[in-house]
């Protein structure tokens, strides 16, 4: 198992498929995108699948995220998620996209064994969306989620980033607009994960701002700890139920002793925490003909020296290099 000094153990791995994304948002990357990694430096389909398997079979891993940049731009995803799900044990498998391209591939994904989506939709405005994300494509985003819950890839999770200015008033329309579909909505602090090392602590929308513009216009009740196990985000009751929402709280909150993920890059890094500024390379041991027991050695290493929080209260905090799109969220 993948355990770390502190005593927690990482069942949920995060699997970046690739860097590259076809939105420009603003808080992740600047408007004439980032350098993309080369081709030969990400895993391959089979590394990934490989990787995954020994994470699974070796390590302990029940659940496993795909995540990116955007990784339905991944050409050989819906193979990959096939080929996962027939692992024994069957993890149980996510995709985190902005749903530009889920209308052509929901079904699809959903045939392969995907279980259900998170989709990020900050803004129920169009304009807003063009400006937030330099693209106009709010209604394929729209279209992708009805694609998503349509074909059963369900529940399907929203999240939604409040940025000053722009959409920080939206929670409540979001929130209404979301159990009118059927979708889980959740909210999720900005983090310093911005290509540009733009973000600023004393700018963001906190988790307190957005629960208390919800509000004005719902009752919440907080569900206990018990509910919420390890999962990032607090959640409350909204007008007595059934439906909730959530808030994903990273800086204000932060929830790291709880925490029960591993990540891996698209190009073979072992993360243990989204705000590390190390990282453990799996890809040269692959590409050495290391067996399964070496890369299950390694990544337990890795793990083992996870440290006990973000350290995003600490003064000497330092962003990491690689932004969102390069580590997966």
């Amino acid at each position: 198992m993948l355990i770390d000094t502190y005593g927690r153990v990482a069942t949920d791995l995060r699997v970046s498929l690739t860097d590259r994304c076809n939105l420009r948002c603003t808080y992740c990357m600047p408007e004439e995108g980032l350098q993309w990694l080369a081709k030969p430096d990400l895993l391959t389909d089979d590394e990934i699948v490989r990787l995954i398997r020994v994470a699974v079979t070796d390590l302990g891993v029940t659940e496993v995220r795909f995540t990116g940049g955007e990784p339905l731009l991944r050409p050989g995803l819906v193979g990959i998620v096939e080929r996962c799900a027939a692992l024994e044990p069957r993890p149980r498998m996510s995709l985190t996209t902005n749903g530009i391209g889920l209308k052509r591939t929901a079904a699809a994904l959903k045939a392969a064994g995907l279980d259900r989506v998170n989709v990020s939709l900050d803004t129920l405005r169009p304009d807003v969306f063009k400006t937030l994300t330099r693209r106009d494509r709010h209604r394929d985003v729209l279209d992708g989620m009805a694609a998503a819950r349509d074909a059963g890839l369900t529940p399907v999770k929203v999240n939604a980033v409040l940025m000053p200015g722009l959409n920080d008033d939206e929670a409540p329309d979001l929130l209404a607009w979301a159990i009118e579909q059927g979708y889980e909505l959740r909210f999720i602090e900005q983090m310093p994960l911005d290509a540009q090392h733009g973000w600023k602590r004393d700018g963001m929308i906190t988790a307190g701002d957005i629960l208390e513009s919800l509000r004005t216009r719902f009752t919440l009740t907080a569900e206990g700890a018990e509910e919420r196990g390890s999962a990032p985000a607090e959640r409350w009751t909204v007008d007595g139920g059934p439906h909730t929402v959530g808030v994903i709280a990273s800086v204000t909150r932060p929830f790291c002793r709880a925490c029960d993920r591993t990540r891996l890059t698209a190009d073979g890094q072992v993360r243990t925490c989204l705000f590390a500024t190390e990282e453990t390379d799996l890809r040269a041991a692959l590409r050495s003909d290391a067996d399964d027991a070496e890369l299950a050695a390694i990544w337990k290493r890795a793990m083992w020296g996870k440290k006990a929080g973000s350290g995003l209260d600490d003064p000497s905090f330092l962003q990491p290099d690689r932004p969102m799109s390069a580590i997966g969220g």
